[in-house]
């Protein structure tokens, strides 16, 4: 078993990660830091959400830093804010005996255009953006990004999917020239090769986190038997039945999930919704008051879950199997985090069987029917 020490990493930085519980390199940790400490290189990595990113490519980013070069030298772009805010975060908590100071600024919607424009008047090395801001403010003329060296996209099959191309192209011709990228992704669609083809050196090493780390085995997976129409009450019985744990149901679109937020809220149950067109103050609330305890569960689609970073996530639901079977990586990765137990629950109908199967086998993981 590898350690941080033996990966090449910096022991300020170690001394952090142990702070933070972090004492053993994921898969695609052990796979990726050397690489990326040791080589000036583009790299694909290949991993799923809660498998470990951000300190993979992190921790290097960080290490490449030259703190006395008061100018942006890197650019780490996500699909969502919060994600984009969870980032910046776990880099100011890896550089806390950092002798020189690292300074990171997040660039993203939701926040004031003008604060942001004046926070990176101050010394800036790092910025962790989203991509439709930070086209905004490249236009603007107020983002130097001459001085890249590297370029992180975290979860670029996402960035897609949420209808951002046109922006990381824009992106990634602006900051052409002699920098580095590093491509992670839990999927490679036709439009991520297109990038990889256009933006990335062809010897771009790859890496793959294996199907082991992919899926969390501290989390147990069920299903429930149920038909449409006891939906509902199912799922009463269910959060019932974990009233001491906080979770997160998942459902398919935004509609659905305000509808099942406002019935369980009529219910009695301490819910909020979480989707994409929510104002981002209500999005900010739901999340404050998740994060306080206040409210016990979220109701949210798959894309407004990314950046949720909770270690006491007892169980998620699925209210409908997801579309895709990186769809249900990505939601049950919510819980048994921090290494941590957790349990994923999915409601079934007959017609879904088969949807359930295919996950099994894709995943090398076993659903039990639970009543």
């Amino acid at each position: 078993m590898s350690t941080f020490k033996a990966l090449g990493i910096a022991p300020g930085y170690i001394k952090s990660l142990q702070e933070l519980g972090i004492e053993t390199p994921t898969a695609i940790q052990s796979k990726v830091i050397p690489v990326l400490l040791e080589k000036q290189t583009d790299l694909i990595g290949l991993a799923q959400t809660g498998t470990g990113k951000t300190a993979a490519f992190g921790l290097p980013l960080l290490h490449h830093i030259d703190p006395d070069e008061p100018v942006i030298q890197a650019l780490v772009l996500s699909p969502t804010r919060e994600l984009a805010q969870q980032i910046k975060k776990q880099l100011f908590k890896f550089t806390k005996y950092n002798d020189k100071k690292i300074f990171a600024e997040g660039i993203y919607g939701g926040e004031k255009i003008d604060r942001q424009i004046e926070n990176l008047k101050r010394t800036t090395h790092i910025v962790v953006a989203t991509p439709g801001r930070l086209v905004d403010l490249i236009e603007q003329g107020v983002v130097d990004l001459s001085h890249i060296r590297t370029v992180v996209l975290d979860e670029a099959d996402e960035m897609l999917s949420m209808g951002f191309k046109e922006e990381l192209n824009r992106i990634l011709r602006y900051t052409s020239g002699k920098r580095n990228t590093w491509l992670f992704s839990a999927t490679m669609p036709g439009e991520i090769q297109q990038i990889v083809k256009k933006y990335m050196s062809p010897k771009a090493i790859q890496i793959s986190a294996n199907k082991d780390s992919i899926i969390n085995r501290n989390i147990t997976h069920h299903y429930v038997l149920t038909q449409v129409n006891e939906k509902m009450n199912v799922l009463m019985n269910l959060l019932d039945r974990r009233k001491d744990q906080r979770g997160i149901i998942f459902c398919r679109t935004k509609a659905t999930t305000q509808n099942l937020a406002n019935q369980l809220k009529d219910e009695g149950f301490a819910v909020e919704a979480l989707e994409g067109d929510m104002k981002q103050i209500d999005r900010d609330k739901a999340m404050r008051a998740f994060k306080k305890e206040r409210v016990r569960v979220l109701v949210s689609t798959d894309v407004s879950a990314r950046g949720i970073d909770v270690n006491d996530l007892g169980f998620v639901l699925h209210h409908q199997l997801p579309e895709s079977v990186d769809y249900y990586t990505h939601r049950s990765g919510r819980t048994a985090r921090a290494g941590k137990s957790g349990h994923s629950i999915a409601l079934v109908t007959q017609n879904e069987i088969p949807r359930m199967r295919e996950i099994e086998e894709k995943l090398g993981i076993r659903f039990s029917k639970i009543g």
